[in-house]
Protein backbone atom coordinates (compact mmCIF):
# COMPACT_ATOMS: atom_id res chain seq x y z
CA UNK A 1 0.00 0.00 0.00
CA UNK A 2 1.07 3.49 -1.08
CA UNK A 3 0.96 6.57 1.20
CA UNK A 4 0.86 10.09 -0.23
CA UNK A 5 4.48 10.82 1.57
CA UNK A 6 6.27 8.36 -0.28
CA UNK A 7 9.63 9.74 -1.99
CA UNK A 8 9.53 11.15 -5.45
CA UNK A 9 12.33 8.45 -7.86
CA UNK A 10 13.93 10.07 -10.47
CA UNK A 11 14.16 7.89 -14.19
CA UNK A 12 15.56 9.14 -17.61
CA UNK A 13 12.31 9.08 -19.74
CA UNK A 14 12.02 6.21 -22.82
CA UNK A 15 10.30 6.55 -26.06
CA UNK A 16 7.41 4.85 -24.51
CA UNK A 17 7.06 7.87 -22.29
CA UNK A 18 6.71 11.05 -24.72
CA UNK A 19 3.51 10.91 -25.14
CA UNK A 20 3.05 11.61 -20.72
CA UNK A 21 6.10 14.07 -20.82
CA UNK A 22 4.32 15.90 -23.69
CA UNK A 23 0.82 15.97 -22.25
CA UNK A 24 2.40 16.98 -18.89
CA UNK A 25 4.36 19.95 -20.28
CA UNK A 26 1.50 21.01 -22.38
CA UNK A 27 -0.40 20.69 -19.09
CA UNK A 28 2.38 22.82 -17.34
CA UNK A 29 2.61 25.81 -20.18
CA UNK A 30 -0.51 26.52 -21.70
CA UNK A 31 -4.22 27.06 -22.02
CA UNK A 32 -6.68 26.74 -18.51
CA UNK A 33 -4.35 24.26 -17.06
CA UNK A 34 -1.74 25.61 -16.99
CA UNK A 35 -3.27 28.63 -14.93
CA UNK A 36 -3.70 26.68 -11.90
CA UNK A 37 0.15 26.37 -11.41
CA UNK A 38 2.57 29.74 -10.92
CA UNK A 39 4.79 29.03 -13.82
CA UNK A 40 2.46 28.66 -16.97
CA UNK A 41 3.06 31.18 -20.23
CA UNK A 42 -0.59 30.97 -20.81
CA UNK A 43 -0.61 34.80 -20.89
CA UNK A 44 2.21 34.95 -23.07
CA UNK A 45 1.53 32.50 -25.81
CA UNK A 46 -0.79 29.97 -26.98
CA UNK A 47 -0.34 27.10 -29.07
CA UNK A 48 1.70 24.16 -28.48
CA UNK A 49 4.86 24.08 -25.98
CA UNK A 50 6.21 20.88 -27.69
CA UNK A 51 5.12 17.68 -29.43
CA UNK A 52 5.72 13.86 -29.98
CA UNK A 53 8.40 14.18 -32.52
CA UNK A 54 10.20 16.54 -30.43
CA UNK A 55 10.23 15.01 -27.18
CA UNK A 56 11.40 12.15 -29.17
CA UNK A 57 14.36 13.99 -30.74
CA UNK A 58 15.27 15.23 -27.47
CA UNK A 59 15.50 11.48 -25.98
CA UNK A 60 17.55 10.28 -28.35
CA UNK A 61 20.13 12.89 -29.02
CA UNK A 62 23.79 11.97 -27.83
CA UNK A 63 24.22 13.76 -24.39
CA UNK A 64 20.19 14.71 -23.88
CA UNK A 65 17.99 13.38 -21.48
CA UNK A 66 14.58 14.01 -20.35
CA UNK A 67 14.57 13.51 -16.61
CA UNK A 68 10.96 11.96 -14.92
CA UNK A 69 10.10 12.94 -11.22
CA UNK A 70 7.56 10.43 -10.56
CA UNK A 71 5.79 9.45 -6.89
CA UNK A 72 4.13 6.12 -6.79
CA UNK A 73 4.32 5.39 -10.53
CA UNK A 74 2.63 8.77 -11.52
CA UNK A 75 4.57 11.37 -13.53
CA UNK A 76 4.77 14.69 -11.26
CA UNK A 77 7.77 16.76 -13.44
CA UNK A 78 10.06 16.53 -15.87
CA UNK A 79 12.76 18.33 -17.66
CA UNK A 80 15.49 18.32 -20.60
CA UNK A 81 19.07 18.50 -19.44
CA UNK A 82 21.94 17.97 -22.39
CA UNK A 83 25.53 18.36 -22.18
CA UNK A 84 27.54 21.14 -24.67
CA UNK A 85 31.03 20.99 -24.08
CA UNK A 86 31.58 22.19 -20.60
CA UNK A 87 28.24 23.30 -19.99
CA UNK A 88 25.06 21.74 -19.61
CA UNK A 89 21.77 22.93 -21.08
CA UNK A 90 18.49 23.13 -19.06
CA UNK A 91 15.02 23.25 -20.55
CA UNK A 92 11.24 22.43 -20.99
CA UNK A 93 11.02 22.16 -17.01
CA UNK A 94 7.15 21.00 -16.39
CA UNK A 95 5.53 20.57 -12.68
CA UNK A 96 1.77 19.18 -12.68
CA UNK A 97 0.09 22.36 -11.85
CA UNK A 98 -1.90 21.02 -9.29
CA UNK A 99 1.57 19.80 -7.33
CA UNK A 100 3.13 23.25 -7.82
CA UNK A 101 4.30 24.97 -4.41
CA UNK A 102 5.52 21.65 -2.73
CA UNK A 103 9.08 21.57 -3.15
CA UNK A 104 9.07 19.15 -6.23
CA UNK A 105 10.26 21.97 -8.72
CA UNK A 106 13.41 21.81 -6.43
CA UNK A 107 13.95 18.74 -6.27
CA UNK A 108 14.00 18.01 -10.11
CA UNK A 109 16.15 20.73 -10.88
CA UNK A 110 18.70 19.61 -7.70
CA UNK A 111 18.90 16.38 -10.21
CA UNK A 112 19.23 18.05 -13.07
CA UNK A 113 22.60 19.61 -11.82
CA UNK A 114 23.37 16.64 -10.73
CA UNK A 115 23.47 15.20 -13.68
CA UNK A 116 25.44 17.93 -15.20
CA UNK A 117 27.78 18.25 -12.61
CA UNK A 118 28.26 14.42 -11.55
CA UNK A 119 27.85 12.39 -14.60
CA UNK A 120 29.32 14.89 -17.37
CA UNK A 121 31.04 17.11 -15.67
CA UNK A 122 30.00 20.09 -16.83
CA UNK A 123 31.28 23.62 -15.00
CA UNK A 124 28.08 25.40 -15.63
CA UNK A 125 24.22 24.96 -15.91
CA UNK A 126 22.44 27.30 -18.80
CA UNK A 127 19.27 28.23 -19.31
CA UNK A 128 17.06 30.98 -21.41
CA UNK A 129 14.10 32.15 -19.63
CA UNK A 130 11.66 34.69 -21.19
CA UNK A 131 12.18 37.81 -19.80
CA UNK A 132 8.42 38.98 -18.87
CA UNK A 133 8.77 35.56 -16.47
CA UNK A 134 9.64 38.19 -13.63
CA UNK A 135 8.39 35.50 -10.84
CA UNK A 136 10.14 32.10 -13.13
CA UNK A 137 13.62 34.41 -13.03
CA UNK A 138 13.32 35.40 -9.39
CA UNK A 139 12.61 31.39 -8.56
CA UNK A 140 15.98 30.62 -10.47
CA UNK A 141 17.82 33.66 -8.90
CA UNK A 142 17.10 32.31 -5.43
CA UNK A 143 18.44 28.60 -6.35
CA UNK A 144 22.24 30.36 -7.78
CA UNK A 145 21.37 31.54 -11.46
CA UNK A 146 22.04 34.76 -12.05
CA UNK A 147 21.01 36.87 -15.07
CA UNK A 148 24.02 37.37 -17.31
CA UNK A 149 22.52 40.41 -19.75
CA UNK A 150 22.37 38.37 -22.73
CA UNK A 151 19.42 38.03 -24.80
CA UNK A 152 18.41 35.93 -27.63
CA UNK A 153 15.69 37.26 -29.72
CA UNK A 154 11.91 34.93 -29.81
CA UNK A 155 11.46 32.83 -32.96
CA UNK A 156 8.38 34.57 -34.32
CA UNK A 157 6.84 33.00 -36.81
CA UNK A 158 7.90 29.63 -35.70
CA UNK A 159 5.71 27.88 -33.96
CA UNK A 160 7.41 25.56 -32.56
CA UNK A 161 7.65 27.97 -29.73
CA UNK A 162 4.10 28.65 -29.62
CA UNK A 163 1.98 31.14 -30.65
CA UNK A 164 2.74 35.00 -28.81
CA UNK A 165 0.03 36.88 -27.34
CA UNK A 166 2.58 40.16 -27.62
CA UNK A 167 5.47 41.74 -29.48
CA UNK A 168 8.03 41.99 -27.04
CA UNK A 169 8.87 38.94 -26.16
CA UNK A 170 12.47 37.29 -25.85
CA UNK A 171 14.54 35.39 -23.72
CA UNK A 172 17.40 36.29 -21.44
CA UNK A 173 20.09 33.77 -20.86
CA UNK A 174 20.94 32.34 -17.28
CA UNK A 175 23.58 30.90 -15.88
CA UNK A 176 25.03 29.05 -12.44
CA UNK A 177 28.76 28.05 -11.69
CA UNK A 178 28.72 24.15 -10.65
CA UNK A 179 30.78 23.47 -7.43
CA UNK A 180 32.33 20.42 -7.73
CA UNK A 181 32.32 19.42 -11.62
CA UNK A 182 35.94 19.27 -12.84
CA UNK A 183 36.68 17.95 -16.29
Amino acid sequence: MTTPHSLPTFRAATLADVPAVVALVESAYRGDSGRRGWTTESDLLDGRRTDDADVGALIARPDSRIVLLERDGRLLGSCHVERQGDAAYFGMFAIDPTQQTGGLGKLLLAQAENIARGEWHCRVMEMTVIVQRAELIAWYERRGYRRTGTYKPFPYGDERFGLPRRDDLRFELLVKELAGASA
